[in-house]
């Protein structure tokens, strides 16, 4: 995608690591901003404030796409021979195969464009900017770099801004850097290679101030901030054929191949060998040619996926494009955002560290249900006190479906930050006891001295202020603590290793003090000679279900990385409690140190990391690219814009439903409507069952066409009658088409289909294995049915009652292999074969019934030269199918002992 170019003289390199002087000389803007005539001189250079819209491709040229495929152009070439054969019912019945094929693709398709889209709606519609001495509300298409913008609680940030004035301010991140916890805000510079997610001195275009004020210098807009970025990453990442596409195009190039130089062959041999006249030669080719063509296969593909995706929905997981149903099942590698799919993204206290006791907390998220254990006593009732007076943020009880996006599982929803729900509910839990305290003063969260306090007056008229903040700084304004018999001296070596202890478990740690007073105003200078109270330990906790699905995974033989905009040190401790690594020393790879690695370096290491900390979005498509170069397939998720590019690189893109962003959303294939990343253990499961399901039903399928083609085929050779006509060949393929084939997509799944290793990528759809084990079979129908015919005309039948049985005995011993195919690994000689799945009985109803039309329905017998048959007519067909199940259950047995069975349908 190609992006405006930005003047130089409007840019800042790195402006997160510049002095604000330095900037604002760069740019040119002093305190009275710009002026309206400067402006609109910059913003005719660097233009609008806006993404730009990618070329689109004409709505014609897209629908048209969908017909560039190999087994699509052997249904163009088959509906052209009964353009040719003058059949035009045939060949409008053909035609509207390929043409709904190519409607579903259509409709299907899109994600990037709709990506696209979805960032582009992140952006601010308008913006506080000051010109001209004044300051006033603009469209934010209208900011250029220099403009100097206000920010305020609850704005959407709208350009890249460079802070020179940050009071308390808090910018909620997480869309663009993963993060669960709002970044504090400041002017200070920071390093130069410092990530996105430590850029402390900046605010990105499209984040949410969520607390305090901010004052900054527009250093990037449109195409040139870090949300603009993304888009492009998104745009030229580029996405991969899946599996199943590949070995579909590989299977229809190899059988275009072998139907015409076996029509090549037989048009040679009828002519020079057996002098047939060139009229009938041709007759007899068009209808090999009929006969060999799956056009069947495209739309059987079409209808499994599609019935797939009706069935993953049921578990959670909604499929935006077909093929990605198949391509799940083909996943080696999962790699996984941490916040909000791993974990549950909403901050939790898991421990509480006083100087009498330590106490762990039970219960997950928002959800006051849970316990502090053991018991605790007036140290415990003092700190949950701070929990519960020291915070802004509340909960809310939200009904069923009243603000799912809000609500967590439970039903509670949050109002504030993170870290204080996590606080408010452990006070909860701990039935803190506050009833009428009210607040009188307060000092608000400052980046800067990094605690708030506030002023409280209890019922009884006492006064206290509590503190809660980073333990260093309560630290250094302490001088008691509070013990099992009160007051005593304050143990700084004894905090200072409990810290230690909890952040080495992955643990944000906050402190909490109190000081009695009887002032009646608050300011940060009485925040002095402290008593320490406690420490919390927080995290943004697992998911149970995803631990459990992480060991699944493992056991599947799937590789599950971590990539989260997370510091190594909470990244490690989430990933061993999870599972998703062993040892306490596993290795962390991060921004840093990734961006150091040349590609070729990455290559030769990423199989080896399971955790990625600190990435930025060029970081994760990177990582994704690396693993495919070693073969992997690979499945990528997130709920942030910053996941986008990455899942439009993936071979298989999932996204968020709840809690993910519409751009997230546009990107991928597959969208969780629970945002449980166990649901994705069930969609790998799942697409291994459609992938088997698919392999069985094309193994299925094309002995018809093969049995077909050979009747035609001896009967040229050996200068025969024709045992089939064209039109018959095309009744037969279409009957067993429309039932019998989309009975094996709803076959349940093979025992043991998440203990076996990912398929192998590449190949064709069928084996060799199994390209022999068709033909076996379409010799034993196809030699069945000559059979029949030829047994027929003994017998004193005419022509057409004979290709009549002859038709009879395809479509019966059709019949009779779907049974074989059930299980193509194990015998189907067992009571399981007439049970566990009932849409084959349905679907042997529906062909016995159009069966039974063909042969009596006279408008049917005019169309395709069928006749009515008598009661013998009926019984060769009948046993000979019945003949042919045995003779396949042999041919099964052999293929057990020689060695192992079809690996993708056992």
């Amino acid at each position: 995608m190609t992006l405006p170019t930005v003047d130089a003289e409007f840019t800042v390199a790195g402006p997160h690591a510049r002095e604000v002087d330095e900037v604002r000389r760069a740019l040119r803007v002093d305190d009275a901003g710009l002026t309206t005539s400067e402006a609109t001189s910059r913003l005719d250079v660097v233009g609008p404030n806006l993404l730009p819209e990618p070329q689109r491709t004409p709505a014609w040229l897209r629908f048209l796409s969908h017909f560039n495929d190999t087994l699509i152009y052997i249904l163009l070439a088959a509906a052209a021979i009964k353009a040719v054969m003058g059949d035009w019912l045939d060949f409008w019945v053909i035609m509207a195969v390929a043409i709904i094929n190519a409607v579903i693709g259509y409709v299907q398709e899109g994600r990037a464009e709709k990506a696209l889209a979805g960032i582009r709606g992140m952006l601010s519609s308008d913006a506080t900017v000051r010109r001209d001495g004044r300051w006033a509300t603009v469209p934010a298409a209208d900011l250029v770099p220099g403009d100097l913008v206000r920010l305020m609680p609850g704005d959407k940030v709208p350009a890249d801004v460079r802070l020179a004035e940050a009071t308390q301010l808090r910018i909620d991140e997480a869309a663009l850097t993963g993060e669960s916890v709002s970044s504090s805000k400041d002017r200070a510079p920071v390093a130069g290679d410092a990530g996105v997610g430590d850029r402390s001195s900046m605010a990105f275009s499209g984040t949410i101030v969520t607390a305090g004020q901010g004052l900054g210098i527009v250093t990037g807009t449109g195409s040139s901030t870090e949300i603009g970025k993304i888009q492009a990453l998104v745009g030229d990442a580029g996405s991969l054929d899946t599996p199943l596409t590949t070995q579909l195009n590989a299977f229809g190039r190899k059988l275009t191949l072998v139907i015409l130089g076996m029509a090549l062959t037989m048009m040679v041999i009828g002519r020079y060998l057996h002098q047939m006249p060139l009229p009938e030669l041709v007759s007899a080719t068009i209808g090999f040619a009929v006969a060999a063509i799956p056009e069947g296969l495209p739309a059987l593909v079409t209808i499994t996926l599609a019935i797939g995706v009706q069935q993953m929905a049921r578990r959670h997981a909604i499929t935006r494009k077909l093929p990605a149903v198949e391509a799940l099942g083909s996943v080696t590698t999962v790699c996984s955002d941490k916040t909000g799919t791993l974990t549950k993204n909403e901050m939790t206290v898991r421990t509480i560290v006083t100087p009498v006791a330590r106490y762990e907390v039970s219960g997950l998220g928002y959800d006051p249900a849970g316990d502090i254990a053991p018991a605790g006593g007036a140290d415990l009732a003092a700190l949950l006190a701070v929990a519960d007076l020291c915070n802004d943020a509340s909960l809310e009880r939200v009904s069923a479906g009243a603000d799912a996006e809000r609500a967590g599982a439970a039903g509670w929803a949050l109002v504030g930050e993170p870290t204080e729900g996590a606080l408010k509910v452990v006070a909860m839990k701990g039935g803190a006891d506050t009833a009428g305290t009210r607040r009188i003063g307060v000092v608000p969260f400052d980046s800067a001295h990094k605690f708030m306090a506030t002023l409280n007056e209890s019922a009884d008229g006492s006064r206290a202020i509590l503190v809660k903040g980073a333990p260093d700084r309560l630290l250094d304004r302490a001088l008691t603590q509070r013990g099992a018999d009160g007051s005593e001296p304050l143990d700084r070596g004894f905090w200072e290793r409990a810290v230690d202890e909890l952040s080495g478990q992955g643990l944000r740690v906050l402190a909490a003090a109190r000081k009695p007073t009887r002032a009646t105003t608050l300011e940060v200078d009485d925040l002095q000679d402290l008593e320490l109270l406690g420490l919390w330990g927080i995290v943004d906790p697992p998911r149970p279900e995803a631990i459990a699905a992480i060991a699944d995974c493992h056991a599947a033989g799937i590789r599950v990385k971590m990539i989260t905009g997370d510091h190594a040190g909470t990244a490690r401790a989430i990933s061993r409690e999870m599972g998703l690594v062993a040892d306490e020393d596993a290795p962390v790879l991060t921004g840093a140190e990734l961006e150091a690695l040349s590609q070729e370096q990455l290559k030769a290491v990423v199989r080896g990391v399971d955790v990625f900390a600190r990435t930025s979005p060029e970081h994760k498509i990177r990582i994704v690219r690396a693993l495919q170069s070693h073969g992997e397939v690979v499945a990528m998720t997130g709920d942030g814009v910053n996941d986008a590019p990455a899942l439009t690189r993936a071979d298989v893109g999932i996204a968020m439903g709840i809690k993910g962003t519409e751009a997230t959303k546009e990107a991928a294939e597959i969208v969780l409507a629970d945002d449980n990343f166990a649901t994705i253990r069930s969609a790998i499961a799942e697409g291994r069952r459609i992938y088997d399901n698919l392999r069985k039903s094309v193994v299925f399928l094309l002995p018809t066409n093969g049995a077909q083609s050979l009747v035609i085929l001896v009967a040229v050779l050996f200068g025969l009658t024709l045992p089939l006509t064209p039109v018959q060949v095309l009744w037969v393929n279409m009957v067993t088409a429309v039932t019998l084939s989309l009975a094996l997509a709803y076959e349940p799944a093979e025992r043991g289909i998440m203990t076996r290793p990912p398929r192998a990528t590449g190949g064709s759809i069928v084996s060799a294995r199994e390209l022999g084990f068709v033909l076996s079979v379409s010799l034993l129908i196809g030699g069945a049915t000559l059979a029949v015919f030829a047994l027929s005309l003994a017998r004193g039948s005419d022509v057409d009652v004979a290709r009549t049985e002859a038709v009879a005995m395809l479509a019966f011993g059709q019949l009779a292999f779907l049974l074989n195919c059930r299980f193509l690994g194990r015998s189907s000689l067992t009571v399981d074969v007439l049970r566990g799945n009932p849409v084959i009985w349905w679907s042997a109803l529906a062909l016995i019934v159009l069966q039974v039309l063909y042969t009596y329905l006279p408008f049917l017998n005019g169309l395709f030269g069928s006749e009515p048959l008598d009661a013998v007519g009926w019984i060769l067909p009948v046993g000979m199918s019945v003949a042919v199940f045995f003779a396949v259950e042999g041919l099964k047995a052999l293929r057990r002992r020689s060695g192992p069975g079809v690996a993708a349908v056992r």
